[in-house]
């Protein structure tokens, strides 16, 4: 399995039940600066019967990547409200619901 990816989905599942992350956010954590779209790319590449809260993961504006109205979108944010997510206009406020790892998260539970 490539490495980047097994980085990729370790820093997916740490973002917490109620807090969403940006595709750029991860892959700066992961240690793949620069990496936003790797991270998108990942995220459809995830084994069958893997879990993965795929759909905390969203633009760096705070937009579901998903165009609005369509299947995929819906499901993202049906999932995000289960979890106390605002969606207003298939986007989600940063400031109120962006995951920020704390320091002993950084330190020692990520893999650079």
């Amino acid at each position: 399995m490539n490495q980047a990816l097994q980085k990729i989905w370790k820093t997916v599942a740490m973002v917490p039940k109620g807090k969403v992350a940006s595709y750029g956010q991860i892959a700066d954590l992961a240690g793949l600066p620069g990496r936003a779209r790797m991270v998108g790319k990942s995220l459809g590449q995830v084994p069958d019967g893997q879990t993965l809260p795929w759909y905390r993961i969203l633009r760096s504006n705070g937009q579901i990547a998903f165009p609005a109205g369509s299947e995929s979108a819906e499901r993202q944010k049906g999932l995000l409200q289960e979890e106390g997510v605002v969606v207003l206009n298939n986007r989600v406020r940063l400031k109120d619901f962006q995951w920020q790892p704390s320091l002993d998260e950084i330190l020692f539970k990520l893999e650079y």
